[in-house]
């Protein structure tokens, strides 16, 4: 387009089409956090925030476990038997029941969000204990299994001082891993206060 052509086109109406693009594509750009936050939803947050602190966990990485688990629907199950929010398998949350003295506790308890978050909650705290706070082993074993991520560690098949998320031996675990840190990073950029 030649000059004569651009300053006809940016002369008169032409100018305010120009404005507006320009207003909407700011506003738009604008907006991505609150359509991130669509994409990123923090349900339960009262609740995962409550045991997140009892149990000293960081609630953005219990949000990220859910959304991957469950995608924020109490009522799933996976087909080898992990219920609720945060999937927990019923001998698993049997064990932490009894971990923490909860008496009261029955297999449909993990269908209710409240007792979901917090028996997942404990478990994570329990993982950071045994891995250190090694988030990346923290969720190789909230999904492989602690014995699992133990046994790799005591056979070399990974380094827990420099373990990268491709040194994980199961390919189902291996992409867990990674959708829970990608996830937790997304929630830290749009819920870190």
């Amino acid at each position: 387009m030649d000059k004569k052509k651009l300053k006809r086109w940016m002369s008169g109406r032409n100018i305010g089409i120009v404005i507006l693009l320009a207003i909407l594509t700011a506003y738009a750009v604008s907006q991505i956090p609150a359509l991130e936050k669509i994409v990123y939803p923090y349900p339960h947050r009262d609740i995962i925030e409550k045991y997140a602190a009892q149990y000293g966990v960081d609630p953005l990485i219990v949000v990220a476990v859910i959304r991957e688990e469950s995608k924020f629907l109490p009522q799933s199950e996976s087909h080898k038997g992990a219920k609720g929010l945060m999937q927990l398998m019923p001998s698993t949350a049997q064990s932490i029941s009894e971990s923490i003295g909860d008496k009261t506790y029955s297999d449909n308890d993990l269908l209710n969000p409240e007792k979901n978050i917090q028996y997942g909650t404990w478990y994570l705290a329990s993982l950071q204990k045994v891995f250190s706070n090694n988030m990346t082993l923290v969720i190789a074993a909230y999904n492989g299994g602690r014995g699992h991520v133990q046994e790799w560690i005591t056979t070399g098949q990974i380094d827990p001082k420099n373990i990268r998320q491709q040194d994980i031996p199961f390919k189902e675990t291996r992409d867990y891993v990674g959708r829970v840190l990608k996830s937790y990073q997304k929630y830290i950029t749009l819920y870190h206060n």
